[in-house]
């Protein structure tokens, strides 16, 4: 798909913009560099970002470790308008509820991509990296699928 099918602006959603969605939000970036305005939201802030997810993505040459994690509402407060996103990607069943209902004035597309939440699904730090990669590299297969190949090696 070329690089002019990438929408102008996204939005990546999940539950709390400290796993999910900061990761689609880096590797979207790090992948298609400036074809779109990219950010990242959850239904809510009560998280930091995830160190396994920053260790995940530092493996692929992501770097999430300044991510600041917000809510939507932070977004908006800050400026963002959702209805301003050509695209927002719902990450969680949560957020895509959230994102739907904000936005029903709007027309923009909403997508849900089902993608594995890493946390509490395994123990041990082997064990943890192995589900977090598992979630970076589904959520890197879905945006290769949606976008096309990456603009910079992935």
């Amino acid at each position: 798909m070329p690089q002019d099918k990438i929408p102008h602006s996204i939005l990546f959603c999940c539950d709390h913009n400290a796993i999910r969605s900061p990761m689609a939000e880096g590797m979207m970036k790090k992948f298609y560099g400036r074809a779109a305005y990219v950010q990242s939201a959850g239904v809510k802030n009560d998280m930091e970002i995830d160190g396994f997810a920053v260790a995940v993505c530092d493996e692929i040459g992501v770097q999430l470790e300044n991510h600041r994690s917000r809510s939507f509402e932070e977004m908006q407060d800050w400026g963002d308008d959702l209805g301003g996103f050509d695209l927002i990607v719902a990450l969680s069943p949560a957020s895509q509820r959230l994102a739907l209902e904000m936005t029903r004035l709007f027309h923009l597309d909403v997508e849900y991509w089902p993608i594995m939440d890493p946390t509490g699904l395994a123990e041990g730090r082997e064990a943890k990296l192995a589900a977090y990669r598992q979630t970076r590299d589904q959520i890197r297969s879905k945006m290769i699928e949606r976008f096309g190949a990456p603009a910079t090696a992935a």
